[in-house]
C-alpha cells in the first residue's frame, strides 16, 4: 500500500517513487533532487541491525530513507542546514509514516558535536558537497552551490566531526569522486578513522571511474578491503544487472 499524500507541496515540487519500496520522496528540480550517489551510498554502507544512525548534508532524506529499509530496528537521524531542504526531508518522513524511525535535525553539521554529544552513533552516512568552494563556476541555484560546492563544509569538516560523533568501533561511509581518495584517507587517518572497505564506480568498463564509496571504523585496525568495480552502464545505456537489482528491489546491499 502506498502512503497517502498527507503533506503540502511547494511551488515546483513533485512526489516521486522512491525505488519500489513502496515509498515515495517529494523533490524539486529547481530545488533538490536526490541522485544515484545517494542511493549507492544508501546500498553501501553496513547499516547495524539495532543501534543509531547519522545522515550528514541529507537533503530531502532520501538516504535515510533507503536504510530503513535495510534494518527494522536501527533508529535514524539526519541533519541539513538548508532550511527549504531541512523542511523537504522532514515532510518525506511524515509522508512515509516514519517519524518514529526518523528524526531530522535543522542545523550546522559543524555543530553536531554541541547538538548530539560525543561517541553516540553506530554508523555516519554523508554524501557531502564535492567541489572545493574555489572550483569552477557556482550553479545558478544557491540551494545546488551549497549542495555541490564545499562553501558551508569542507571535505575536513565532515570527517573530523564525523570522528567526534562516532562510537569506537563506529563506522562512517562517503560516496565522493574518486580524485579524492587521497584527500579523503589521508584525513581518515588524521582523524582516527581506518579505512576498511571501498569501491569504485565506473560509468562505463572503457572509462575511469568518476565515484568512490569508501567506509571507515573509528579506531579500527588496518586493512583495506578493495571491492570489485560497480561499472553502471552495459549495451549501451542500460544499467548493470547489479544496479538493476539495485533499483528494482532484488537485493538491498552492495556489501
Amino acid at each position: 500500500m502506498q502512503p497517502e499524500i498527507n503533506v503540502p507541496l511547494y511551488e515546483t515540487e513533485r512526489i516521486d517513487d522512491l525505488l519500489t519500496h513502496e515509498m515515495k520522496i517529494i523533490q524539486s528540480r529547481e530545488v533538490f533532487c536526490f541522485s544515484m550517489d545517494a542511493v549507492l551510498l544508501a546500498r553501501f554502507a553496513s547499516v547495524p541491525k539495532r543501534g543509531r544512525v547519522l545522515d550528514m548534508c541529507t537533503g530531502n532524506g532520501a538516504i535515510p530513507l533507503i536504510m530503513t529499509t535495510r534494518s527494522p530496528e536501527a533508529v535514524f537521524e539526519g541533519i541539513e542546514i538548508q532550511e527549504r531542504l531541512y523542511d523537504m526531508a522532514s515532510r518525506n518522513v511524515k509522508l512515509n509514516r516514519l517519524e518514529s524511525r526518523i528524526t531530522m535535525h535543522h542545523g550546522d553539521v559543524k555543530d553536531a558535536v554541541q547538538l548530539f554529544g560525543h561517541g553516540k552513533f553506530d554508523l555516519i552516512t554523508c554524501n557531502p558537497p564535492y567541489m572545493p568552494a574555489t572550483s569552477g563556476e557556482k550553479n545558478v541555484s544557491e540551494h545546488f552551490a551549497i549542495a555541490r560546492h564545499e562553501i558551508l563544509l569542507s571535505l575536513e569538516d565532515v570527517i573530523r566531526v564525523g570522528s567526534q560523533l562516532l562510537k569506537n568501533g563506529g563506522k562512517i561511509a562517503l560516496v565522493h569522486r574518486s580524485t579524492r581518495l587521497v584527500d579523503i584517507i589521508t584525513l581518515m587517518r588524521q582523524y582516527g578513522i581506518e579505512p576498511k572497505r571501498m569501491r569504485l564506480v565506473y560509468p562505463r568498463r572503457d572509462a575511469e571511474p568518476n565515484m568512490l564509496l569508501i567506509e571507515g571504523m573509528r579506531n579500527g585496525r588496518p586493512e583495506l578491503r578493495i571491492q570489485p568495480p560497480l561499472i553502471v552502464y552495459e549495451n549501451g545505456e542500460e544499467y548493470c544487472e547489479e544496479l538493476q537489482e539495485i533499483y528494482f528491489g532484488k537485493r538491498d546491499s552492495l556489501a
